[in-house]
């Protein structure tokens, strides 16, 4: 099964200083509403619709994730529209809505996700081995590593939001 390594860090402010003086370049803005499916331990089942801002185009994914921390395994694949409909139909669950912002910084591929419900900011940096990962030395304004704080996980604060809904 592919493996997913990533960092993660609480961004403690939107870079926009950086992106006006072209530090960071920005390449993609989405929408993406995530909906789990069912949660057990370290293993969680989730949908997403993704609508790319600048295109419109709808995208929608059915992920399988084991694990935690900085190394997890993933298998993800699209989904049609009417299979994602009726899966949140049956959960009838509030999806977590984020917008995320990919782009690249001093040769680095980044994505910060924007939580606008709960106001939190995220930004990830994924790498092709568990080494990589562990060198990368992240500059400061990156905010501190939430890599392996289980409070800061999609599939916690999804669940946070279904008992304020």
């Amino acid at each position: 099964m592919p493996l997913e390594i990533e960092r993660k860090f609480l961004l403690p402010e939107y870079p926009k200083a950086l992106i006006e003086e072209g530090a960071v370049l920005i390449t993609r803005e989405q929408v993406i509403d995530q909906t789990y499916l069912a949660l057990d331990g370290e293993q969680e089942l989730r949908v997403r619709k993704i609508k790319d801002l600048a295109t419109g185009e709808l995208k929608y994914t059915h992920t399988f994730k084991r694990g935690f921390g900085l190394a997890r395994e993933e298998v993800e694949y699209d989904i049609s529209a009417g299979l994602y409909e009726q899966m949140i139909h049956i959960r009838r669950a509030v999806p977590l809505v984020k917008k995320r912002i990919t782009a690249s910084w001093n040769g680095v591929s980044i994505e910060i996700d924007d939580y606008r419900q709960i106001n939190m900011l995220v930004l990830e940096v994924e790498f092709g081995s568990e080494e990589e990962a562990l060198n990368f030395d992240p500059p400061g304004w990156f905010g501190p590593d939430i890599s392996t704080d289980k409070q800061y996980s999609n599939k916690k604060v999804w669940r946070d939001l279904q008992s304020k809904w």
